[in-house]
């Protein structure tokens, strides 16, 4: 059997993004988890610039378990945000980079209506066809739950149901394996993880910050938020230093 455990020689980062998009007015409701189109852009061409590689998980799995070095960094998007689509594909393919955009099956083509109680305003998510052009695109689909639920909130049943289903959901829509899955909200337990192992996938990415080091379980990932304000200084000390290490929660 494959090992779940991380054999990286160098520290990896993973990056995080939810939204590409101009944030909504000032109070707005996690109003810092939109990344401009233009901040987006001079991200990934920074990443260029410095050396490194953007890729999907897929990609980034060989060194991920110590069988190839490089510079380079998971590019990864949660929820799957039209915007996404619309304001990110086209720079990363510029780039000549690829990602991951971890997709909600039972949600395609509605809203994040799971933060309407938060008070977030609602934002359109890629359908089937959308999903599908990302893919054409490039990209890489993984998976986020049938409906975004916090697991630690369900029971057994309901929580394999909807790892399981999102998996074989998403694979019937675009034709092939979806092998890469995230937590939503980033909320599970060790019976989560074992969960998410047992039906198939071989990675699972969390928020818990930092970057991915050896001997970490590929079914618990930490990644490097990436937000509005994330200056360029910034986002160079998030990849190239121990900054997000310390943060680590």
């Amino acid at each position: 059997m494959t090992s779940r455990i991380c054999a990286n020689t160098s520290p990896i980062p993973i990056l995080v993004y939810h939204q590409i998009d101009v944030a909504p007015s000032r109070g707005a409701p996690f109003r810092s988890l939109y990344v401009s189109p233009s901040a987006f852009a001079r991200q990934m061409r920074l990443l260029k610039w410095l050396g490194y590689r953007g890729l999907s998980m897929s990609a980034l799995m060989p060194y991920l378990r110590g069988d190839k070095r490089g510079k380079v960094v998971g590019v990864t998007f949660d929820d799957g945000y039209l915007n996404n689509l619309t304001h990110a594909l086209p720079v990363l393919q510029a780039c000549g980079f690829s990602s991951t955009c971890y997709a909600v099956s039972q949600r395609l083509g509605q809203t994040n209506a799971w933060d309407t109680v938060q008070g977030i305003a609602a934002a359109p998510l890629m359908n089937a066809d959308q999903l599908r052009q990302w893919v054409l695109g490039g990209q890489e689909v993984g998976a986020h739950t049938r409906h975004h639920v916090n697991l630690t909130e369900c029971d057994e049943v309901l929580a394999l149901e909807e790892i399981l289903l999102s998996k074989r959901e998403l694979a019937a829509l675009i034709g092939y394996e979806v092998e890469h899955f995230c937590y939503p909200y980033g909320w599970m337990t060790p019976q989560h993880t074992e969960m998410v192992h047992s039906s198939g996938f071989v990675s699972a990415s969390t928020t818990v910050r930092g970057r991915v080091r050896a001997g970490l379980d590929l079914m618990a990932l930490p990644r490097v938020p990436v937000v509005r304000s994330t200056t360029l200084p910034v986002f160079w000390l998030k990849l190239a230093t121990r900054y997000e290490d310390r943060l680590r929660s």
